[in-house]
């Protein structure tokens, strides 16, 4: 087994998981990076030569799941790997992992056999071969963390390790056990539901830690050169009917211009590529005046049994600076997050006040710009990538990169800008 290398943009590395039947790690010569330019070998060795050593590893699942709910944890792994020394390890499917990986998660899932949770689910095997200062598994939810056991050294080669976990609701937590025995490998565990850190402390029998989700504000800002809204509202992902019958009476009425979804399952649904999915997504937000938001799961309570929780919107419609209407998320995260006034402005789930709400506003523009700017300046101060990555960095005791601290400076600035900009 080795692992195939290709070079990214500076100082990002990317490792590819394959066989090799030589048993040696060998580089290929493919420029991999956001712009797809093609990059000569004796580029690539240059490159190498002044290149320091990386000193995170960090496994990404982009080769393996191309749905849609995962593309901001990819998003989140591209901020980190352009602004630190970062080998990317992008796993791959062996022969049979589809099958094995669905039969698997059941068996788990029954409770067959609790050493099914250390198994590799039919990846193709990668081996570390240097040392590194940090690992950190980014996963959206339990389940992932079966693909780590595809990567071996991993916990011998790295000095302090760390886990990212995105969606993971405390009512899964009793299913869950025999996953759970697999973050004890882990120095830090991280998680983005606030609900879910103490039971999960609880289980680990140490202390987890909150990290809730962030965007990419650079891309989604609309600052430096604001372009037009020329959308009037944008609602993405799941949404209360009574509110989008609303909208659509409107639309109906030649009032506005509403984008909506018109077909079901769109997290579920496979890309193409995730940073051009994720450009649409940011262009049409930041041409958006209004966004439509509301609590993760709201309207699935059998999963969610109560549990409140901040969903991915709020922090895309908040930095793309468009004018969020909907519902809070009534919980102590949202409000330490979105401390700031009109962050969201509210409306009934059933949507009897909906059109009332935007009439309203489109009387006070002044008002609205105010709210506009407001949500994406303070994107920039607080909701960052990489400040999720500063956070996870502080906790586990590692200095961020020089790359981080000019990002976070750079942010800065745009962010008053954008407070000044009429």
């Amino acid at each position: 087994m080795a692992l195939v290398a290709s070079r990214l943009r500076q100082p990002r590395r990317w490792w590819r998981a394959t066989t090799h039947t030589s048993g040696e790690s060998s580089r290929a010569a493919t420029h991999a990076g956001r712009h797809d330019d093609p990059m000569s070998r004796s580029a690539q060795d240059l490159n190498r030569q002044q290149t320091p050593r990386a000193r995170i590893c960090m496994p990404t699942m982009r080769s393996l799941s191309r749905e849609a709910f995962q593309s901001g944890l990819y998003e989140a792994q591209d901020v980190l790997a352009d602004t630190a020394d970062v080998d990317l390890i992008d796993l791959q499917a062996g022969w049979g992992f589809r099958f094995r990986d669905r039969w698997q998660r059941r068996l788990l899932f029954r409770g067959v056999s609790p050493r099914l949770a250390a198994m590799n689910p039919g990846l193709q095997r990668a081996r570390l071969t240097r040392d590194y200062d940090l690992f950190i598994a980014v996963c959206q939810n339990l389940w992932d963390l079966l693909y780590i056991n595809a990567i071996d050294g991993w916990k011998e080669r790295c000095k302090i390790s760390v886990c990212w976990l995105g969606e993971v609701w405390a009512a899964d937590i009793p299913a869950c056990r025999d996953l759970l025995r697999g973050l004890r490998r882990f120095d830090h565990v991280f998680v983005n539901s606030q609900g879910t850190v103490g039971l999960l402390s609880d289980v680990l029998g140490r202390k987890c830690h909150l990290l809730p989700t962030g965007t990419d504000t650079l891309r989604f800002s609309p600052f430096p050169n604001p372009p037009d809204r020329s959308i009037d509202v944008y609602g993405i992902g799941r949404r209360w009917e009574g509110v989008h019958r609303a909208l659509l009476r409107a639309v109906s009425e030649r009032q506005l211009f509403y984008i909506y979804d018109s077909y079901q399952g769109m997290a579920k649904m496979e890309l193409t590529d995730y940073r051009q999915h994720r450009d649409l997504f940011a262009n049409m937000a930041k041409r958006s005046k209004y966004f439509l938001v509301s609590p993760g799961k709201m309207n699935r309570p059998e999963e969610t049994r109560g549990q409140v929780e901040i969903g991915y919107r709020y922090f895309e419609g908040a930095a793309a600076g468009t004018v969020m209407i909907g519902q809070t998320a009534d919980c102590e995260a949202f409000r330490a997050l979105f401390p700031w006034p009109d962050a969201v402005v509210e409306m009934r789930p059933d949507g009897s006040d909906a059109l009332d709400v935007l009439a309203d506003l489109d009387s006070n523009p002044t008002r609205v710009s105010a709210i506009s700017r407001r949500n994406a300046a303070e994107s920039l101060l607080r909701h960052d990538w990489i400040h999720r990555w500063k956070r996870l960095f502080q906790l586990s005791g590692v200095e961020p990169s020089p790359g981080m601290t000019a990002r976070e400076k750079h942010l800065k600035r745009l962010a008053e800008a954008a407070l000044l900009t009429a």
